[in-house]
């Protein structure tokens, strides 16, 4: 049971009576029948609020696992199985890594009544998040007492990669209408085929496709056909040190690679290509082969639900001997990675352009947006004019990497954490229509 302001104001109020009465008599009388009558209604609202042990039942919805980066929807019902109105607020008791101090509702529920209340949270790490029970404060239209139940049952939710993005490109994909997310058209050059069949020749076949050999066996006439070249190998190679530990909107740069080779694989499976994994650090870690089977996408997330960055140096010849030795088969490498600077990118030069020998590979690393906001603010004192060259110096690192690494026969892609995936998506169309692959 716990106390009401209400309960408090009107209790003063009563003091104050019994403490003019002392110079206004009639004072002292109002204040004994006022006191008499709020001792009533307090024990009437008593009475009201425990004459029923299961007035209040509130049930949480959710879903079972969580989008990371997403907005995800959580609904709470409250139904009043009392004969008389109450007025509730609700409390959820979601996960501490939130930091949420809001996820308070109010609500006024008619007899029998019921509530839906529906709120979001954005996770911004991968993980198992869990909830609390959820706490109903019930007050009757007297208000001077509250009564809290404890509803529902502590859940855990796991928080996956960002499959929310998914079904939004796959709805969009239906309506052709993936312009909107900035994803472009790129007309095809060439014409690549690979072998399907051997059938009988109809009318209208291309001379030049006739199977000589097949025609002498079968003593009729036999020709080859052919179909748009498909099943070519993508892997996402994503880097977990230290450097893909900055964050950006509260989400590290790991969070938002994971999220692009998740969308990135899903396309690649819809054109009928193979997808698979790779991350690595100080030391190779997982490897999933590429394949387009059905439970292929279930594989790479359940691969990347737990990736965490760590604190060392990336080993890029550890990832050179274990793509040799596993990836027999020219793929397309996209390589999810961060250079500070130009030292560190020409630490790393040689084991990429190893990789490019056998590969088609793709450097993926992230401009600094809030550098470029504070390298195009007006400088106003000489310190400002120091740190606005040492702003435009890091600028220009980043796009000489890009320039650099094409020149080593390397394809770069310089973005935004926000635009990576839409980036990410483009080149990969871009590769693909060139047949570079």
């Amino acid at each position: 049971m716990y106390l009401n302001n209400r309960f408090y104001i009107v209790a003063c109020t009563i003091i104050s009576l019994f403490f003019c009465g002392y110079m206004f008599p009639a004072c002292f009388a109002a204040g004994k029948w006022a006191a008499v009558l709020f001792v009533t209604a307090a024990a009437a609202d008593v009475w009201l609020l425990w004459r029923k042990k299961a007035g209040i039942d509130a049930v949480r919805r959710c879903a079972a696992r969580f989008s990371n980066g997403d907005d995800n929807r959580v609904v709470i019902e409250v139904e009043n199985r009392c004969f008389y109105p109450l007025h509730v607020e609700v409390i959820d008791e979601i996960p501490a890594v939130f930091q949420r101090r809001d996820v308070l509702f109010k609500t006024a529920l008619p007899p029998g009544a019921h509530r839906e209340i529906v709120y979001h949270l954005r996770p911004s790490r991968r993980g198992e998040y869990g909830f609390g029970r959820i706490r109903v404060f019930a007050l009757t239209s007297i208000g001077l007492v509250m009564r809290r139940y404890t509803c529902g049952q502590p859940a855990a939710v796991k928080v996956y990669p960002s499959y929310l993005m998914l079904d939004r490109y796959e709805f969009l994909a239906i309506h052709n209408n993936l312009d909107e997310l900035g994803i472009k058209r790129i007309r095809r050059l060439g014409h690549h085929t690979e072998f399907e069949q051997i059938k009988e020749y109809v009318r209208g076949d291309d001379y030049r496709t006739v199977n000589w050999k097949a025609t002498a066996r079968r003593s009729q006439l036999m020709v080859n056909t052919y179909r748009d070249e498909r099943s070519q190998q993508i892997y996402n190679v994503i880097d977990k040190g230290r450097v893909m530990q900055y964050a950006f909107r509260g989400m590290t740069l790991l969070d938002y690679s994971i999220n692009a080779a998740l969308v990135l694989s899903y396309v690649a499976m819809k054109k009928e290509d193979k997808a698979g994994l790779v991350t690595f650090s100080d030391r190779f870690d997982t490897f999933v082969p590429a394949s387009k089977q059905a439970g292929q996408m279930k594989l790479l997330m359940e691969s990347l639900y737990r990736q965490q960055t760590g604190f060392g140096e990336s080993d890029c010849s550890a990832l050179c001997v274990h793509l040799n030795k596993f990836v027999s088969k020219r793929s397309l490498l996209l390589i999810y990675t961060n250079f500070d600077s130009i030292i560190g990118m020409e630490r790393q030069l040689g084991y990429m352009q190893q990789l490019a020998r056998q590969h088609v590979v793709i450097a993926i690393f992230f401009e600094n947006d809030e550098l470029k906001t504070f390298a195009s603010r007006t400088p106003r004192t000489h310190e400002d004019y120091f740190q606005q060259v040492i702003a435009e110096k890091f600028i220009y690192e980043k796009q000489y990497v890009t320039t650099f690494l094409r020149r080593h026969g390397i394809y770069s892609l310089l973005t935004s954490p926000e635009s990576l995936s839409v980036d990410v998506i483009n080149k990969y169309l871009e590769i693909k229509a060139k047949h570079l692959i």
